[in-house]
């Protein structure tokens, strides 16, 4: 289909042609309804022809259009037209990186720059359960700013049947019949593709390893007279030996790359984040290798660490006082109490507010403080209070705002920039009363810029954990993620010239390092210690105050018959614990280092006898029989049955919904309860019955159910008020007795009374009888060295009340003072 200049596809508008091939014509186009040029490639209509195939694509296609990430090009729209699919996407200035390998091979910076943002791309897209299936330099695009893009995520199913067999790929791979003439998607082929098999995210790494390659040599990895001859090399070859002239290849980069390009795909790296986290730690040596030295060394040589707290407890906030040499932070020492106090930068004494139980937020350029007045920990230690605005020099606050999560000052202004719940609704004002940003989960640490025209924020990507992605959003209410989602991330701040946010973040239980992102979304490695970093805030001159911070969750539960609590973590970083009926086993997640930094599901019994490793994934319920546990995969996102003992394994397909937390069993075991998303819509609980029918929603959107009643009519939810929801249908009904701030934690088994905790350290169980509401006292959970815990997480109950466990978490930090950084 050949479209002339003028030509109308639907709402866009055609102004020129720029480019074709066997996989039709790309097509610059105006968007008048956004006044936004875009790129249009119009597929030939052949690929119409077979209705499922055109099904796929749309599905393909739909799933690109989720991905938001600033190396992945970016999907609009897609349509058909006279038969023909197309599919509008971002218009890019620029070339292929074909077009740039013609020049020869790259130096080893350049090849790590480029090979970091392909794994970064990769990353966001494998975390949303996309694969790309044809990775090649073709297929990756490189701006006239260096910014690398991933092209024609989605498509790869369309071109290519899902038919396992060698002759699919053969087709796809060569040109007309014609002897020794290869494309180049067979040279990038991993050998699981060779060989017809099912493909998975270590596929795209196998491509990706090959890329690399030829980036550094010059040459493909894989070569041959015929596409067989190709194939056969990536059977059973390795590719040739680096040339050794490039002296900018260093032992680790070329271990790297040889791990991508394993023919075992169980020896590649399990994740495009773990090989992304790889480069981003050669990135930095390369760096440093151009000044002479390896920059992660050369950082930590210049750097100067000075300590400036010395008791023993946690650091909550830190802010540098408008003239940089007063220091100002919140803490919780030895005695449980949360006080603020201003030190100055040489010197070890700090004087205190008298604020008690407040959390600082920010300094104004005038030298006032605000804070949060009887601060709660709302979710997994993250603050909630009274805004109130106190003066450096002293004073009585000023009360602003109730139901307040975080606040910072715009720049030479009295405004505010904060987090608040409206309506149950948690919403980002810029300043208050500009709301820029609703999000489907929760926001924190926003951070407004240097010019005062962007916030920065984090925002997390699901209930219950710290995983997020770096944002920023202006006046208007645009917003534009930066980094991709990290499994923690805690701290932000702006560098002095505004043009980086700096933040700290880990994944699969690692140390959190710091880390810096620019505005067009190119993140670097900063610095990395044993233990965790907290970036609190960064001074006009560039000196950084950090927490170093030492962090462990654990497990702690009491069966009917025993004295007290045992611990029941089996490594260092456990959570989500869930008791079978009779409290003789618990399954728990782990995340930490002794698990490898995987996370992974654990049975184990509350007689304290030795953890079994059930599989990958976290923990979500356990059978009311203890014969299977609710599994969440992340990789990709599936809800798995996993048996605990003799058993298959069994995936629950949920077509169209992400984001699956909160998970609970009916009593008589035929049916479960979770929460998801449904496409760009909030979370809500649906009920599925285990017999494959389709899972069905129960609540409105923006609730979450947290139990079935033992009689199964009803489902129980959280939010600000606790209500029942009939599983069947019907207006929900209030719960006699509940106070603001409950949550539930399981039916007791009479069916006529509910179990509900409040607050968080300590936790309160409270038993609530229906229909009286009367409400008893049950049980205050507090570890034993509470001079250390900084939170109470999921709490599960027996039915009968008599067996609890308890996730909690211990955190010690120390502030310090890093000049040298920036």
């Amino acid at each position: 289909m050949a479209l002339t200049a003028g030509f109308r596809l639907g709402p866009y508008e055609i102004l020129s042609l720029l480019g074709a091939g066997g996989m039709g014509e790309v097509y610059r186009a105006r968007d008048p309804r956004l006044g936004r040029d875009v790129a249009i490639k119009v597929l030939p209509p052949s690929f119409s022809a077979d209705a499922d195939r055109l099904r796929r694509f749309e599905q393909e296609a739909k799933a690109a259009g989720v991905l938001n990430h600033p190396n992945i090009t970016t999907v609009y729209d897609i349509g058909t037209h006279d038969g023909a699919p197309y599919v509008v996407q971002e218009l890019l200035e620029g070339e292929t990186l074909r077009a740039e390998l013609a020049g020869g091979r790259f130096s080893a910076r350049k090849a790590i720059d480029y090979a970091q943002q392909i794994a970064q791309g990769l990353a966001a897209a494998h975390d949303k359960g996309i694969v790309h299936r044809d990775l090649k330099p073709e297929n990756l695009f490189v701006t006239k700013d260096g910014r690398v893009k991933i092209l024609d995520f989605g498509l790869a199913k369309l071109i290519r049947s899902d038919t396992a067999g060698s002759s699919s790929t053969t087709i796809t791979a060569t040109q007309g019949t014609e002897p020794g003439v290869v494309m180049g998607t067979v040279a990038y082929m991993s050998p699981e593709q060779v060989r017809g098999l099912a493909v998975g995210n270590r596929s795209d790494i196998f491509s990706f390893g090959s890329t690399l390659y030829e980036m550094l040599s010059g040459d493909r990895a894989f070569t041959g007279a015929s596409a067989a001859d190709t194939m056969s090399a990536i059977l059973h070859q390795d590719p040739p030996d680096l040339p050794t002239s490039n002296h900018g290849i260093s032992p680790e980069l070329e271990r790297i790359l040889r791990h991508c390009l394993d023919k075992n795909p169980q020896q590649r790296f399990q994740s495009a984040r773990d090989l992304a986290f790889n480069l981003e730690g050669l990135s930095v040596e390369s760096r440093g290798a151009a000044t002479g030295g390896s920059t992660k060394g050369s950082t930590r040589s210049q750097a100067i660490y000075r300590r400036l707290t010395f008791r023993r407890g946690e650091i909550i906030a830190a802010r540098f006082s408008p003239d940089s040499q007063t220091i100002v932070y919140t803490a919780r020492w030895e005695d449980g109490a949360r006080e603020t106090y201003a030190t100055r930068r040489d010197s070890s004494e700090a004087r205190a507010f008298g604020l008690p139980d407040a959390v600082l937020c920010g300094i104004s350029s005038a030298g006032e403080m605000a804070i949060l007045l009887k601060a709660t920990r709302a979710v997994r230690s993250l603050p909630k209070g009274l805004l109130a605005r106190v003066p450096l020099a002293g004073g009585a606050p000023r009360e602003l705002l109730e139901d307040v999560h975080w606040a910072d000052w715009l720049p030479h202004s009295s405004d505010l920039a904060v987090v608040r719940v409206v309506d149950g609704q948690t919403r980002l004002d810029f300043p208050v009363g500009n709301v820029v940003y609703e999000p489907t989960f929760w926001i924190g640490f926003p951070r407004v810029s240097p010019e005062g025209d962007l916030l920065a924020f984090i925002d997390y990507a699901r209930f219950g954990d710290l995983s997020g992605s770096v944002a920023v959003v202006d006046h208007r209410g645009r917003v534009q993620r930066l980094a991709g989602v990290w499994g923690e991330v805690r701290g932000l701040a702006w560098s002095p010239g505004g043009d980086e946010v700096w933040f700290t973040a880990s994944n699969a239980g690692a140390s959190r390092s710091l880390r810096a992102v620019d505005l067009q979304g190119r993140e670097r490695l900063v610095a990395q210690v044993p233990g965790g970093l907290h970036v609190h805030d960064i001074s006009q001159s560039g000196d950084v105050l950090l927490s170093h911070e030492v962090t462990r969750m654990g497990i702690l539960g009491r069966v009917a018959g025993q004295d007290r609590e045992r611990e029941l973590a089996w490594f260092d970083y456990a959570s989500a614990p869930h008791l079978s009926a009779d409290g003789s086993v618990v399954v728990f997640s782990e995340e930490g280092e002794g698990a490898g930094s995987q996370l992974s599901i654990y049975l184990r019994s509350t007689n304290g006898s030795p953890a079994i490793r059930l599989g990958d994934g976290s923990a979500v319920a356990l059978s009311p029989d203890g014969r299977w546990a609710l599994s969440l995969s992340l990789s990709p996102e599936t809800l798995l049955l996993v048996p605990t003992g003799v058993g298959q394994t069994r995936k629950l397909i949920h077509a169209g919904l992400t984001h699956h937390a909160v998970g609970a069993w009916s009593a008589d075991g035929k049916r479960i309860l979770f929460a998801a998303n449904e496409e760009k819509r909030p979370p809500r609980s649906f009920v599925q019955d285990l017999d494959d029918s389709d899972p069905r929603p129960v609540t409105p959107e923006g609730i979450i159910g947290y139990a079935i009643s033992p009689d199964g009519r009803h489902v129980v939810t959280g939010g600000p008020s606790p209500e029942l929801y009939p599983v069947e249908g019907g207006p929900q009904a209030p719960i006699p007795g509940v106070l603001p701030g409950d949550t539930p934690i399981r039916w007791h088994e009479d069916g006529q009374s509910l179990f509900v905790r409040s607050g968080f350290l300590p936790a309160t169980v409270s038993q609530i009888r229906m229909p009286t509401g009367s409400r008893e006292h049950f049980l205050e959970l507090i570890p034993s060295h509470p001079e250390d815990v900084t939170y109470i997480g999921g709490i599960s109950m027996t039915p009968d009340g008599r067996s609890y466990a308890y996730s909690y978490t211990w955190r010690r930090s120390d502030l310090y003072l890093a000049e040298g950084l920036t």
